[in-house]
């Protein structure tokens, strides 16, 4: 028959292995417990100091924007305003208070603008792009993207964020999640009204000027209280804003 381990044994190799479990545990390198440390799930995406994602540019540029807008997307996110699974997932658990702290981060960051690529668009597309940021078009009930987001397009504190140098894919895709329903914010919702006067066309002929669009040499937001806008927007009474 086996001879079977005493308890004094079996006591002598628990402690053994509790030992080396503490000494493995001890030896692994201690995580930092900074803000850049635990939101390294956003900047995996938006890049280290919230410059955009390289190449197409997918992921948009967070650096600089206002920290009301920023919060503000962070809880539409968490209330299934904004559909985009990871996104979802990142920010469910999140306070607040922490969405605010990971805004005014983000919000402090100046860093330079990467081009991203344009798709090749005859000269008279560009024109209308051109024509809707920043006249308008009075037939279509569409007011320029200017009259809110910024004679400069760097958009408008405390909420309205800057458009200039954003990727031509965001772009296009956030103008179709407005016509379809898969981003919304608070009633009246003016981007989802403006986005479906606009034609598909339309969409990508702003998408296309605006990521070709130069970017200015200061790309702060306007101050709060320089626009007035064209419509009703129930988002800028709730500190949060468009594209």
């Amino acid at each position: 028959m086996p001879v079977q381990p005493s308890l004094a044994t079996k006591w002598i190799l628990s402690l053994v292995l509790l030992l080396w479990a503490a000494t493995a545990l001890a030896d692994q390198p201690s995580i930092p417990d900074t803000l850049q440390q635990r939101i390294a799930a956003c900047t995996s995406c938006h890049g280290t100091h919230g410059e955009g994602s390289p190449g197409d540019g997918f992921f948009p540029r967070l650096a600089g924007k206002p920290a009301a807008y920023l919060a503000l997307q962070l809880q539409n996110f968490q209330r299934g305003l904004r559909k985009y699974a990871p996104m979802e997932y990142t920010v469910r658990q999140l306070s607040p208070a922490y969405m605010h702290e990971i805004a005014d981060y983000f919000a402090a960051q100046q860093v330079p603008y990467e081009r991203k690529p344009v798709p090749a668009l005859a000269p008279a597309m560009l024109q209308r792009g051109q024509q809707l940021v920043t006249s308008g078009d009075p037939s279509l009930q569409v007011p320029p993207c200017q009259a809110c987001h910024g004679k400069q397009l760097t958009g408008t504190e405390p909420s309205v964020p800057g458009l200039v140098g954003l990727p031509y894919d965001y772009l296009s895709a956030q103008l179709g999640s407005w016509r379809t329903g898969t981003r919304a914010s608070a009633a009246s919702d003016c981007m989802a009204t403006i986005a479906n006067r606009l034609t598909p066309a339309d969409i990508t002929a702003v998408a296309a000027w605006l990521a070709s669009h130069e970017v200015p040499p200061d790309t702060h937001p306007q101050p709060a209280g320089s626009i007035t806008p064209p419509l009703h927007c129930g988002v800028l009474e709730t500190r949060g804003g468009g594209a």
